[in-house]
C-alpha cells in the first residue's frame, strides 16, 4: 500500500501527495526525453590523414620519364611497372610477330599445372631433333634426365630438344600439349596469341608485347619458373649413360651483378628477330620488360640496359617529388 493511502491522512493531503508524485513523474518523464534528444558534448575526432590513393601512387611512382627519351632497337617492346600494373612505355606492342623461344614459359606453366612426376625419367629420342631449322643442340639423342632436368634446361639453356621431349611425353602427346598451351593463353587473357608447337621454332607461334606482358606475370607466379630462369649454369648426369653435361644461361644478364633479375628468357629464329622478355627489380620496383624483333645479337640486352637507366633517371624525380610534396602539384 502507498503511503498516501494510509487511513490516517486526510482526503486534502491525499490529493496533495497525489498531484505531487504524479507531477514528479511527469517531469522525470519530460526530462528524459529531452536528454535523449538533445546531442551529446564530445570531444572532437581529429581526423588521421588517409593514405595515398593508388591513383596517385601510379600517377607519380615514375615522374619523371618521358618516352621520347627512350630510343630502342626492338621493333616491338613494352615496359610495364608489375606491382600497380602502369605501362612506362611501349613501341608497337600490339603487332602481332612470332615469339621463338619465349614459347617455351607457356610451355613450363603447361607442365607445371599438369602436376606430374618431377622426378620421372624422360628421354630425348629422334622424334625430338629439330628437322625445320637444324639447329645445334648440347643435349644428346639417348640421355635421360628427370622431368624437372629437362623443364631447367628448356628454359634456362632454351634447349629445344627438351621442350620437345617434354610435350612429346605429356598425357596424349604434344597435340594435347599444345592444345592445353592455347587454353592458357586463353585464360590469361592472351587474344592475340598463338602456339603450333612447345619450343618456338616455328615462326606461326605468334604474340604480341602487350600479350607476353601477361604471360611474363603469370609465370613469375611459379617459383620453379623463377628459380630455373635465372640460374647462371647447372649441371646435369645422364640417368642411363652416367655421363654429363654443363648448360649456360641463355641470357647473361641472370650472371651480372648489376642486375636483380627475378625471371628471364630469350629467344630468336630469323622470322622473330631476337627476343627478351625480363623481370628485373629497378629502383626497389619491380618491372616487367618485353623487347621483340630485335637487331643484333646483344641489341635485347643493350636494350633492357637502356630502359634501366632511363628508369632510374625517372626514379630519381620521383624521389625529389616524394620528399617535396608541393611540386608534385606544380606546373
Amino acid at each position: 500500500m502507498g503511503w498516501f493511502t494510509r487511513p490516517e491522512v486526510n482526503l486534502v493531503q491525499k490529493r496533495t501527495r497525489l498531484i505531487l508524485f504524479l507531477t514528479l513523474n511527469a517531469l522525470l518523464v519530460v526530462g528524459g526525453l529531452a536528454w535523449q534528444v538533445t546531442p551529446r558534448r564530445t570531444t572532437p575526432e581529429v581526423a588521421s590523414p588517409a593514405p595515398p590513393s593508388a591513383k596517385l601512387v601510379r600517377r607519380y611512382a615514375w615522374a619523371g620519364l618521358d618516352p621520347a627519351r627512350l630510343t630502342l632497337r626492338s621493333n616491338a617492346a613494352l615496359v610495364a611497372d608489375q606491382e600497380s600494373g602502369e605501362v612506362l612505355y611501349e613501341k608497337d606492342a600490339d603487332r602481332v610477330t612470332p615469339m621463338a623461344s619465349i614459347t617455351k614459359l607457356m610451355t613450363a606453366m603447361v607442365l607445371l599445372d599438369a602436376r606430374l612426376p618431377m622426378n620421372a625419367p624422360v628421354t630425348v629420342t629422334q622424334d625430338d631433333v629439330d628437322t625445320l631449322r637444324n639447329s645445334l643442340s648440347h643435349l644428346p639423342v639417348g640421355w635421360t634426365l628427370t622431368r624437372e632436368e629437362m623443364l631447367r634446361l628448356a628454359l634456362m639453356a632454351s634447349e629445344n630438344r627438351a621442350a620437345s621431349a617434354l610435350a612429346r611425353t605429356f598425357p596424349g602427346g604434344t597435340e594435347a600439349f599444345v592444345a592445353a598451351m592455347n587454353a592458357k593463353a586463353s585464360t590469361l587473357g592472351m587474344g592475340h596469341t598463338r602456339f603450333v608447337d612447345p619450343h618456338g621454332l616455328h615462326a606461326e607461334n605468334t604474340s604480341t608485347a602487350r600479350d607476353l606482358l601477361l604471360m611474363v606475370n603469370a609465370a613469375y607466379e611459379y617459383s620453379a619458373i623463377r628459380r630455373m630462369t635465372t640460374t647462371p649454369s647447372y649441371t646435369v648426369v645422364s640417368l642411363n649413360s652416367g655421363r654429363s653435361r654443363t648448360f649456360g644461361n641463355s641470357d647473361y644478364l641472370v650472371a651480372n651483378d648489376r642486375w636483380v633479375v627475378g625471371l628471364s628468357k630469350t629467344g630468336f629464329i630469323n622470322e622473330a628477330g631476337y627476343c627478351l622478355v625480363l623481370q628485373s627489380t629497378i629502383r626497389d620496383r619491380p618491372v616487367v620488360m618485353v623487347f621483340l624483333d630485335s637487331v643484333g645479337k646483344h641489341s635485347r640486352q643493350g636494350d633492357a640496359a637502356r630502359v634501366r637507366a632511363w628508369l632510374e633517371a625517372g626514379a630519381g624525380d620521383m624521389a625529389l617529388r616524394r620528399r617535396d610534396p608541393d611540386r608534385q602539384h606544380a606546373g
